[in-house]
């Protein structure tokens, strides 16, 4: 049975997702050089980090070109892997995330339900959850995902896919802004909801978890973490302030993939 890593990456109008992909697909290679590896994108046909770079089954369904997250549901027809992890551009891996693979497999669908701060500490902020509170939705983060080919995952995605397409009919009944949109965080929590918050999360898997470098997660006075913090990169490490980075590591300012 085969087993993967995917990330799924296309431009928009401001951000080069393209290449935070490529640096994140460089780094696995060379943490994880035997794990199979594959770019799901409608932008470019080859790239030497991944190996293979397969298109969006369905298309790009995003017309205006500014909402990508539209089309993630694809992830699960899109990956040629029967066990699948899927992880966010702009991604930064210190060490390897085998392991997971242990852990997960006996569930047809994981979601990360942790976030830290650059010290490396579990983080309760709510700021930016504001939806899933007022919704009483399971708290999840969809940047690292793992699921199984399997009648529970075709069904949970489904769900994810049926968020994005009709939203509007969503929004009507939720608790939020009328302005609010379809997030995949938000949509996978919905799933998740609907499939059982048992089912699709290992709450006590900690080790799978990232850092996210939002502004109030790290209690910084400014947006952009990389004009305030000190940090060092090197081939196999990444350290903010002194503190070496442990867990993937959600750089949330695209532009640092140039640094990396």
């Amino acid at each position: 049975m085969s087993q993967g890593i995917v990330v799924i990456a296309q431009n928009t109008v401001n951000t080069d997702y393209i290449k935070c992909a490529e640096v994140l697909g460089k780094q696995l290679k060379k943490l994880m050089p035997n794990t199979h590896t594959s770019l799901i994108t409608n932008d470019i046909e080859y790239s030497k980090y991944f190996d293979q770079v397969i298109a969006l089954p369905y298309g790009d369904l995003d017309i205006e070109g500014t909402w990508k997250l539209i089309n993630d549901w694809q992830v699960y027809e899109a990956s040629p892997y029967d066990y699948t992890i899927k992880l966010e551009a702009d991604l930064f891996l210190t060490q390897s995330i085998d392991y997971y693979w242990d852990v997960c497999k006996l569930k047809n669908v994981v979601i990360c339900t942790k976030i830290r701060n650059f010290k490396q500490e579990i983080s309760q902020e709510r700021f930016y959850r504001k939806f899933i509170d007022d919704n009483k939705l399971p708290d999840v983060y969809n940047s690292i995902t793992y699921f199984k080919k399997s009648d529970f995952a075709a069904q949970f995605f489904e769900i994810v896919k049926d968020v994005f397409l009709n939203w509007k009919e969503y929004r009507a009944i939720l608790k939020c802004k009328i302005s609010e949109e379809a997030t995949t965080d938000w949509a996978y929590a919905i799933a998740c909801h609907i499939m059982g918050l048992e089912n699709t999360t290992l709450p006590n898997f900690d080790s799978m978890s990232m850092v996210h470098m939002k502004q109030f997660i790290n209690n910084l006075l400014i947006e952009d973490w990389t004009d305030k913090l000190v940090y060092e990169v090197s081939e196999y490490s990444l350290k903010i302030n002194t503190i070496p980075q442990l867990y993937p590591f959600h750089y949330h300012i695209k532009d640092f993939a140039n640094k990396l």
